[in-house]
C-alpha cells in the first residue's frame, strides 16, 4: 500500500462519511444495501470487509447477524467506524490489515467484500487472490467499485467528477486534493468486462459476475470461490 494513499486518508477520515454522503446524494447507501443482499449473509456466517473505511459495509453485513471483521490499512478510518458501532449497539471486530496479505487462515470467512477500495491497492489481482483464499470453498467475494459511465450520461458524471467533486470535498475536508485523486483513480481503473479479466488473472474463482448500477457509475463483482 502506498503511504501517500494511507496519508490522504488519514487526513480526511473524520469527514469522510458526511462528504460521502454529500457527493453521492446518498446513494451510496443503497449500493451498500444491494450488495448485502447479493451475499445473503445471516446468522452462522462469518463476513471480512476488506479496507471497511469507517465501517458503513461491514455494520450493514453485521446488521443480518452475521458475525463481521472489518479491516482497513488505515488506522485512523478505524477510528469514526468503532463509534458507529458503539452507537448502533453493533458488535463488530475492527483490526488494521492489508488486504494484499490478509493476517487470517485459509478457507476462515464465507463471504469476503470490499467497496470502494480496491482500485487503491497496489496490486488488485493479489488482493482478489488473497480475498479467495480467506474464504471458503463455494463462497463470495464481493466487489463494489466505481465504472466509466458511456453517452451523456457518462459526459455528465465525468463533469460532475472533475469540478464538483474536487471544489465539494475540498470544503468538507479541507484537502482538495484527495477529491481529486479518488475521481481520477475511478475514471482510470478496469470495470466491466475488464474487472473480470482481473478476477480470472486471480485464479481463485470457478464462476464470476458483473453488475452494474446508477447507469455505469458503479459496479458489483460476485465471485464464487473455487475449491
Amino acid at each position: 500500500m502506498s503511504e501517500q494513499v494511507r496519508q490522504m486518508f488519514s487526513s480526511i477520515a473524520t469527514r469522510y462519511d458526511l462528504t460521502n454522503i454529500v457527493l453521492s446524494f446518498g446513494v451510496d447507501r443503497w449500493w451498500r444495501h444491494v450488495t448485502v443482499g447479493t451475499a445473503r449473509a445471516g446468522p452462522g456466517m462469518r463476513v471480512l470487509d476488506c479496507a471497511t473505511g469507517t465501517g458503513d459495509l461491514a455494520l450493514a453485513f453485521r446488521r443480518t447477524g452475521a458475525e463481521v471483521v472489518g479491516t482497513d490499512f488505515c488506522a485512523p478510518m478505524l477510528g469514526p467506524a468503532r463509534e458507529k458501532a458503539r452507537a448502533a449497539g453493533l458488535d463488530v471486530t475492527f483490526e488494521v490489515a492489508d488486504a494484499m496479505a490478509l493476517p487470517y487462515p485459509d478457507a476462515s470467512f464465507d463471504v469476503s467484500s470490499i467497496s470502494f477500495g480496491i482500485r487503491n491497492v497496489d496490486d488488485p489481482v493479489q488482493c482478489l487472490r488473497e480475498m479467495a483464499r480467506v474464504v471458503k470453498p463455494g463462497g463470495q467475494v464481493l466487489v463494489l467499485e466505481f465504472g466509466q459511465p458511456d453517452g451523456l450520461w457518462g459526459a455528465l458524471y465525468r463533469l460532475y467528477s472533475r469540478a464538483v467533486m474536487p471544489t465539494v470535498g475540498g470544503l468538507l475536508t479541507g484537502n482538495r486534493a484527495a477529491y481529486q485523486y479518488l475521481p481520477r483513480t475511478a475514471a482510470a481503473f478496469p470495470a466491466g468486462e475488464r474487472f473480470l479479466e482481473l478476477m480470472d488473472r486471480s485464479g481463485g474463482f470457478r464462476e464470476r459476475s458483473a453488475r452494474a448500477f446508477t447507469g455505469g457509475i458503479t459496479w458489483l463483482y460476485r465471485g464464487i470461490v473455487a475449491g
